[in-house]
């Protein structure tokens, strides 16, 4: 059983999956939370590729009853999950190195004014 500090990866995700779970739990110190919210985003990141693998096979759209397009139920799924992974990682700040560096205005030196 993985213990506090080296949690391993969810089995119900995808192989691939699994691995960028494992490197993103190897290479940063994550709170408990942080775990879930990485193990959310792994599960979105896997249910937009099930929905794309489901479009690949079976096209955009659909025909109703009324023989007219539809679009299919994993269009949706998909938009949903991408946009779910991207909130997630960006809410776990995977990509922040150093906090950027305060702005401030630049001085001016001697001021003029002009009757």
């Amino acid at each position: 059983m993985a213990d506090k500090q080296n949690p391993k990866p969810p089995r119900h995700l995808k192989a691939p999956t699994r691995r960028w779970w494992k490197s993103v739990v190897d290479g940063y110190a994550l709170e408990p939370h942080h775990v879930r919210l990485l193990t959310l985003a792994a599960e979105a990141w896997d249910r937009c590729q099930q929905s794309r693998e489901a479009l690949q096979q079976y096209g955009l759209t659909y025909m109703d009853r009324f023989e007219q397009p539809r679009s299919r139920p994993e269009v949706a799924i998909e938009r949903d999950s991408r946009i779910a992974f991207a909130r997630l990682v960006r809410e776990l700040a995977l990509d922040v190195v150093d906090p950027p560096e305060p702005s401030r205005i630049p001085q001016l030196v001697g001021s003029v004014t002009r009757n």
